[in-house]
């Protein structure tokens, strides 16, 4: 049986990556939330069973992330404080580099997900949207809590935040950015250089 840190993994790699689907602009409903995770586990489906290179479903996860990703609130979230000292072009890039290593540092563990299911178990509505709990079952694993919280406030539903196990994987990625710029002194251009090889 995979350890705690395995299973966490699997899915910032899996559901990380799905983290939200484009969809036409409409008021957010909890149905429509439901559809969007049923959507995301169905798409990283299709990518692990393509019978691709590795190098290919990586870059396929990084097309699905941006296309089911909140990118920038994501990135926004991760940069936190530091974003206010950010010029436009810094953000920007920042945004890029965020995408890549998100796609690198979790596509790497999608083939784990091979013969898995994820199942909705409930909604709720939140703040922000709705909160989706589901159970996730890899193979020869008993199941785990998986949560996804799903906005529209961008214009369109997507993910914004995943709850692996109790792990908030927004909170994990502050402390990675955070991290990396303290070993830069604050410097926001030499934490992006880095984050284009981390991963």
């Amino acid at each position: 049986m995979p350890s705690n840190l395995n299973r966490r993994d699997f899915f910032l790699s899996s559901a990380a990556a799905a983290l939200l689907a484009a969809t036409p602009a409409a008021a957010l409903t909890e149905s429509g939330a439901r559809q969007l995770v049923d959507q995301v586990v169905a798409d990283i489906d299709r990518v692990i069973s393509s019978g691709q290179s590795d190098a290919a479903i990586l870059r396929e996860f990084e097309r699905l992330f941006v296309r089911y990703a909140d990118v920038n609130i994501m990135a926004q979230y991760a940069l936190g404080a530091d974003g206010r000292s950010a010029s436009s072009s810094q953000k920007r890039a920042f945004n890029d580099a965020f995408t890549s290593y998100i796609a690198r540092k979790y596509g790497k563990q999608f083939r784990d997900f091979i013969g898995g299911r994820v199942e909705v178990q409930s909604a709720r509505q939140i703040k922000a949207g709705y909160e989706i709990n589901t159970l996730a079952y890899l193979r020869g694993d008993g199941p785990f809590e998986v949560t996804f919280h799903v906005s529209d406030r961008s214009g369109s539903r997507k993910f914004f935040n995943i709850y692996i196990e109790g792990v908030n994987l927004l909170l994990t990625e502050r402390s990675e950015i955070g991290s990396m710029l303290d070993r830069r002194g604050g410097d926001i251009n030499a934490m992006i250089a880095d984050l284009k090889g981390a991963g």
